[in-house]
């Protein structure tokens, strides 16, 4: 009984720092009254040091208990007892989620500590960590959840503050617009994950990941589902987690996710954002051994976007976009070994990309002023050979490989031409056709009506 409070007591610790964070930096925006930087940066370093200790704690406790899986149970936040739905609120502490949550709290507190110094005197600096405490709270959320609409909520967090700190410098144009894109792709894979966990629901009647993956801690759980059931479930989810973490055909986000700030690009694409949507398919993984096609496609999507990041990102004229497509190219790795059934080399790949990753993009800003003091020092250019596979390559092929990988592989505008255009066009049909109805009911005359319908469809086009 008293290891099983511990267990509790620390659990409940891990959640409730980076929500307190949260609290406290929200409500003081919230009243008027915001901290100065000092105090932000010390609150914010203590949260994530008592969160970090606490999940490391737990830790220690898994070795020396052996203990694999541990539930914090929250209770039942919504509950519809006719339609047999409850929201209910779990939190696990496995070999899945402990280390993902440690890194979290280890990277999240070093790009923290490093945008202090960072972002000293911008006139964003609060609100750079208002969202900094969202995305450091829908992290832990999302890492540790024991249900899928846990996870969600903690998805969402991370979604939001991604898109909002994008667009963190709003006084120009660019940044708001990449913010809308990345916003965009997102809700995407949210409309996705959204299906899947109705259809699991349905199909399982849970949603905890126990009750869907069957009994067993991570990695050893069998998904209680049919190989359709699996491929139809699968699929929904593989477009969430492409979604989230760039994979093709959404990979045109990344890139344009590095208009925010360094630290943000950092944490969130370099290290953490961009394995969310590889960390749900590792909790999710017994699913995709009932069925062969689905595994096939999860190997075949991470190939190929390893493959196009590899190439896309040899043609980058900025330093942190190349390391975003150099991202991509390996959470696609990562994604065909999940899909290859290597669940422990893909976490342990990706908790060492993620590291790196964060040093990389952090060392951005002064790598440039180094790559010319080198320069000068040897009194010349650094010479870039091409490689032996680019010589042998003929030289037309080697023109359309460099304008697909320049065009970004056509996605944005594929994307655009194919679904968002006509959902667009569609909705404003719909908009038109409503006015038209409003119009007969309330008796209004026909040519005002077309008139105020032609002016209205003037605005939307040109917003």
């Amino acid at each position: 009984m008293d290891q099983a409070v511990l267990f509790h007591d620390l659990g409940v610790i891990v959640l409730l720092m980076p929500a307190l964070l949260m609290a406290i930096l929200g409500l003081t925006a919230l009243l008027g009254r915001p901290l100065s930087e000092s105090t932000m940066a010390g609150i914010t370093a203590g949260s994530v040091i008592v969160g970090m200790s606490a999940a490391i704690g737990i830790l220690i406790l898994m070795l020396i208990t052996g203990v694999r899986r541990v539930p914090v149970e929250l209770g039942n936040w919504v509950a519809i007892p006719h339609q047999h739905y409850h929201f209910h609120l779990q939190f696990v502490f496995d070999r899945l989620s402990v280390p993902f949550t440690i890194v979290s709290f280890v990277l999240v507190g070093t790009v923290g500590a490093f945008a202090n110094r960072y972002l000293h005197r911008e006139r964003g600096y609060g609100r750079f960590f208002l969202l900094y405490a969202l995305f450091l709270l829908g992290m832990i959320v999302a890492s540790l959840a024991g249900t899928i609409e846990t996870l969600f909520v903690g998805w969402e967090f991370v979604g939001l503050s991604s898109a909002l700190l994008v667009a963190y410098f709003h006084e120009r144009p660019m940044p708001v617009i990449n913010g809308f894109r990345v916003w965009a792709i997102y809700r995407v894979a949210d409309a996705a994950f959204l299906i899947a966990a109705v259809a699991l629901h349905h199909l399982t009647g849970e949603g905890t990941f126990a009750g869907l993956m069957g009994t067993g801690a991570w990695p050893e759980g069998h998904a209680a589902l049919t190989p359709h059931q699996a491929l139809f479930v699968g699929l929904l989810l593989l477009v969430a987690a492409a979604g989230k973490s760039g994979l093709v055909p959404f990979s045109g986000w990344l890139p344009r996710a590095m208009e925010g700030p360094t630290p943000s690009s950092a944490v969130f694409y370099g290290a953490l954002s961009v394995h969310l949507g590889t960390y749900l398919l590792l909790r999710v993984s017994p699913i995709l051994e009932i069925s062969f096609w689905l595994s096939a496609a999860v190997v075949v999507l991470g190939l190929i976007s390893a493959l196009f990041g590899t190439l896309a990102g040899r043609v980058q004229s900025d330093a942190k976009s190349a390391l975003a497509f150099a991202s991509l190219t390996q959470v696609g790795i990562i994604t065909a070994e999940i899909g290859l059934g290597l669940r422990y080399i893909a976490l342990i790949h990706m908790i060492g990309h993620a590291c790196l990753r964060t040093l990389q993009l952090l060392r951005a800003p002064s790598l440039l002023r180094d790559y010319h003091t080198l320069e000068n020092a040897i009194g010349g250019r650094l010479n870039h050979g091409e490689s032996a596979w680019e010589n042998r390559l003929p030289s037309s092929l080697r023109i359309r490989l460099y304008r697909f990988a320049f065009s970004r592989g056509y996605f944005d505008a594929t994307i655009d031409s194919v679904i968002v255009r006509p959902f667009v066009q569609f909705f404003q049909w719909c908009n038109r056709q409503e006015r038209r109805w409003t119009n007969l009911l309330t008796g209004t005359r026909p040519e005002l009506a077309n008139q105020r319908t032609v002016v209205a469809d003037n605005k939307e086009e040109t917003e």
